[in-house]
């Protein structure tokens, strides 16, 4: 674990999702950085991996599933804990998300604090 603040991706194609969240962690501490797809997400891992992901399922060039499997293909981001936080909120869209190597999944709409929450706890099992 690295020393200073906790470092999450956030991965997201919708601005408004992005500022929420990037204020909501700034305001819990977090260091945020930021990508628009999954693409650029994934560029980002690889370049300079984060503590934590939080990703959209649903985004252009490479959706979340896509972009979790691929992450969890690589030995540079596996250890790396994935949060997708998606509209598509069917038990089978949350099987997916998991089954694609995923450590949590949250359903829009969603509670900011209940998601810090939950990403302070996938940082606890990975320490």
């Amino acid at each position: 674990m690295r020393e200073g603040a906790v470092t999450v991706l956030v991965i997201d194609d919708d601005p408004v999702i992005v500022k929420l969240l990037q204020v909501n962690f700034e305001m819990e501490g977090f260091a945020v950085r930021v990508a628009t797809n999954g693409q650029e997400g994934l560029d980002s891992a690889r370049t300079d991996p984060p503590d934590v992901i939080v990703s959209d399922v649903m985004m252009p060039e490479l959706n979340g599933l896509e972009l979790v499997q691929a992450l969890k293909a690589d030995d540079a981001t596996r250890a790396i804990p994935i949060i997708l936080l998606s509209a598509k909120a069917q038990t089978t869209d949350v099987r997916d998300g998991l089954d694609a190597g995923a450590d949590d999944y949250i359903t829009k709409p969603f509670e900011p604090l209940e998601l810090v929450e939950r990403v302070n706890r996938a940082l606890a099992h990975t320490r």
